[in-house]
């Protein structure tokens, strides 16, 4: 299916539904954070053109950031509980069995930054889709994990609602 059909789709979806808007920016968080789903959901660019589309219906920013943030925040904590879990286990699943040098990037990537990795695993797509995997794996903390998790994913949450929701508030009080 193409990428274009599937942001127009959902961002249409989302603008006759505005009801739905905080599950549905809760579960793009959350699928862009989790390990392997990140890497065929296309959340990022839906998330930003929801953030204008949100600019123009004056939603209130809030409760629509802090769904986002959630989502981030528990897309990497389960992709670290199953680095937990699984352990090296994860080589062998997809997508990691056949792009290994993703999971190798990623721990290379850990083993230099640790803690500041994870934070600033997040705002890199295909780090995102690793490095919290790789903390658990390699039994990082888990309150050094979740703190880090934690800031990132508020930090992340803004960086991908705010400039298309203040920015179309702007351009709407500019030209008004």
């Amino acid at each position: 299916m193409n990428l274009d059909i599937i942001i127009h789709a959902v961002v249409e979806f989302v603008r006759v539904h505005q009801h739905w808007t905080l599950p549905i920016v809760f579960v793009l968080a959350f699928g862009e954070s989790l390990a392997f789903l990140s890497l065929l959901l296309p959340a990022t660019v839906i998330l930003l053109g929801l953030g204008a589309l949100f600019g123009e219906s004056g939603l209130a920013f809030l409760p629509i950031w802090l769904a986002a943030s959630a989502g981030a925040f528990f897309g990497d904590w389960f992709s670290y509980w199953l680095g937990k879990h699984y352990q090296h286990q994860v080589e062998h699943m997809w997508p990691f069995s056949r792009h290994p040098h993703m999971l190798e990037k990623g721990h290379l990537f850990f083993e230099r930054w640790g803690v500041w990795g994870v934070f600033i695993g997040r705002f890199f797509g295909p780090l995102r889709a690793v490095v919290p995997l790789v903390a658990g794996i390699c039994g990082m903390p888990r309150v050094y994990f979740q703190v880090a998790n934690l800031v990132s994913a508020l930090i992340w949450g803004f960086g991908m609602l705010a400039p298309g929701m203040f920015g179309m508030q702007w351009l709407h009080n500019w030209i008004d």
